[in-house]
């Protein structure tokens, strides 16, 4: 496999101009992302939603389709924002119809978000061709191969969340 230096910016590439494999293993993740965020940004403006309401959307269906339900404050611990934050995010979903709003079962004091059955019907209309193709590709890899990508993304996130973790320690004690 030979990879020349027109694959993205420089800083990918060896002295020679060309990628080594670990280099292009690392584009190819950078431009699924970039694909992968593109095509959000093409769901998000046909369902006239921002990224934080598709994700609690797509939070709310899964977890219907599971059987759980969602409690504001659930829903607030899973974006990261605000109570205050969380209710404008449900008034929307409300005001739109892709939500409801229900008395909790067991919590009087409480209510919980369900997604509307147009709601999951738009989300499979709209996303359901993309998932179908990306599927179609997963489907394609053999046991062995499925097994590598799963292992290589799995250590990627911890690689991330490590990371992660030492920027977040490096912060706090940079402000103590």
């Amino acid at each position: 496999m030979v990879f020349t230096g027109n694959e993205g910016s420089g800083y990918w590439y060896g002295p020679d101009g060309q990628l080594d494999y670990s280099a292009a293993v690392l584009k190819a993740l950078r431009d699924y992302r970039s694909a992968e965020t593109a095509i959000r940004r093409t769901t998000r403006d046909s369902m006239g939603m921002g990224e934080t309401d598709i994700l609690a959307l797509r939070y709310l269906l899964r977890a219907q389709a599971s059987g759980k339900q969602v409690a504001p404050k659930d829903l607030s611990h899973f974006l990261n924002i605000t109570s205050a934050s969380t209710t404008s995010l449900i008034d929307r979903l409300v005001a739109s119809g892709h939500v409801r709003r229900e008395a909790h079962p067991s919590d009087r004091r409480s209510v919980v978000v369900i997604p509307t059955v147009e709601s999951d019907n738009e989300v499979r209309e709209t996303l359901g061709a993309m998932h179908r193709r990306m599927m179609s590709v997963a489907e394609s890899l053999n046991a062995e191969e499925a097994r590598t990508v799963v292992e290589f993304l799995q250590r990627m996130t911890h690689a991330l969340e490590a990371a992660e973790q030492h920027e977040g320690k490096k912060l706090a004690s940079s402000t103590s």
